[in-house]
């Protein structure tokens, strides 16, 4: 039986961390604060909005709720990012998805300041993932390496296969591995004989949005396999890309869904949050 990553108490370990950080900024006069800008009326995206707020106040981040109609003309979205860059008192901005229609995605991201760029989206940022350089980075593909880290596995020379090149998960967790010093093979829709790859990876990361995808066949006996899917199950309830009940017989190790990578996105917003004030005040934390 492989061991259970266990995202749930990892987070746990790491809101600690924040806790510490969090007093200490506000020993020194600051109030770290993330602003969340939800536009339009998709249910999901506030409910997934409003409950930053609860999670921020349990660390002693301060949170703001900007809450826009869906007809918002696009240059009072940008006017509402702009402002947000110059306010000294919000230190992560953070905008929540889908827009509405006829908003431009890739233009309303890239006006957030890059050092208040939770998300880790803007260019500046992805291109910090080519250089490994100080940006604030992607929360779901920092998941994938917090939950294999803090469980004590060598991702160092390791193959790690990734199935799936989305721009939230796959590419930019590419690049992670790579700053890892992992040994990075990318499979996708146009790979051809995918079990001939997965079977050779010793760290197996799938982000594909397809349930259950992964058998128990596509694994090598022993690999760590990271599940970063997440699928709506038909009689409630939510499952992974990967068949865990007969994979978790032949890895060595499997994060499970729920309780494995998605467990760790809200507290490492928080620590994006803590790093963004380090990058715009140029200090280091020093506790």
């Amino acid at each position: 039986m492989s061991i259970l990553l266990d995202g749930k108490k990892i987070a746990a370990s790491i809101r600690e961390e924040v806790k510490l950080e969090v007093a200490w900024h506000r020993g020194k006069g600051t109030v770290p604060k993330l602003a969340v800008i939800l536009a339009g009326d998709d249910q999901a995206s506030a409910i997934y909005a409003r409950s930053k707020e609860k999670v921020c106040a349990n660390v002693g981040i301060g949170f703001e709720l900007f809450a826009l109609k869906g007809d918002t003309p696009e240059s009072e979205l940008v006017a509402l990012i702009e402002k947000l860059n110059k306010d000294d008192k919000v230190h992560g901005i953070m905008l929540e998805l889908p827009l509405p229609k006829g908003l431009n995605k890739q233009r309303v991201l890239e006006t957030i300041s890059p050092v208040k760029d939770v998300d880790g989206v803007h260019p500046v940022n992805r291109g910090c993932l080519l250089s490994n350089g100080e940006g604030l980075l992607p929360v779901t593909p920092q998941s994938c390496i917090e939950i294999m880290l803090r469980s004590g596995i060598e991702i160092n020379g390791k193959h790690a296969v990734l199935v799936g090149r989305g721009e939230t998960v796959g590419k930019p967790l590419a690049f992670m591995m790579l700053n890892q010093n992992a040994t990075v093979t990318i499979c996708h829709t146009g790979t051809k004989d995918l079990g001939r790859h997965t079977r050779q990876a010793d760290i197996l990361i799938v982000a594909v949005g397809r349930a259950k995808m992964i058998t128990a066949d596509l694994i090598k006996p022993g690999a760590v396999v990271i599940d970063a899917g997440i699928n709506e199950k038909s009689g409630g309830g939510v499952c992974g890309d990967v068949d865990f009940e007969n994979v978790q017989k032949i890895a060595g190790a499997i994060s499970p869904v729920p309780g494995g990578v998605g467990s760790l996105t809200t507290v490492l917003v928080q620590k994006n949050v803590l790093k963004a004030v380090r990058l715009i005040k140029n200090i280091r934390f020093d506790p």
